[in-house]
């Protein structure tokens, strides 16, 4: 088909390439996560004055890296999934059964999207204690705390739509091909 030879090599490459630097971006935040907790050893134990910042601080980047990182496993069909059923009935329908589940997660993520943005707007105008930098007065909104979990949904819509899209086009036409056929650089694929 030629939506399936033209196009879906380019945005697969994409949609790669944005999950490549979504999970650069949890690294970056691991490494922080471990450094904050190192100054917490070392002002704790060393200079006996805990920096108090750092608990928040923490919580922020759990919440980035755990989300993100979800979002991820969703494009890479690393998250965990029950697929028993679908490699027991035929392949046409078991194909039907993932396109279900795709379809699913997109429709998760999408509401985890909107109703993230409802958090992020409640809380917006108060701030994170103890998160602060006093030496400008920037207080840190708490609503930045909800960031993650829209753009974990938006990612997840954007990942489980584009194997809906391409299993669908797959399911219809006269080859069989799906989306994890182009995806072989993940180990489980099948």
């Amino acid at each position: 088909m030629a939506f399936s030879s033209s196009i879906q090599p380019k945005i697969k490459s994409i949609l790669d390439g944005i999950a490549f630097l979504v999970t650069a971006l949890s690294g970056v935040f691991l490494v922080l996560l471990v450094a904050s907790f190192g100054w917490l050893v070392f002002g704790r134990y060393v200079l006996n004055d805990t920096p108090t910042w750092v608990e928040q601080m923490a919580m922020l980047l759990v919440t980035n890296i755990t989300f993100l990182a979800a979002a991820v496993g969703i494009h890479e069909r690393t998250h965990l999934s029950v697929d028993m059923l679908s490699m027991i009935v035929p392949e046409r329908i078991g194909q039907v059964f993932n396109i279900l589940i795709d379809v699913c997660i997109a429709v998760f993520g999408y509401v985890m999207a909107l109703y993230g943005k409802e958090l992020v707007d409640f809380a917006w105008f108060r701030s994170i204690p103890l998160l602060s930098i006093p030496i400008f007065d920037w207080r840190i909104p708490d609503g930045i705390r909800y960031f993650p979990v829209v753009a974990s949904g938006v990612l997840m819509c954007l990942f489980a739509g584009y194997r809906v899209i391409i299993n669908t086009f797959s399911l219809c036409s006269k080859q069989f091909v799906s989306a994890d056929s182009h995806s072989s650089d993940v180990a489980g694929d099948q």
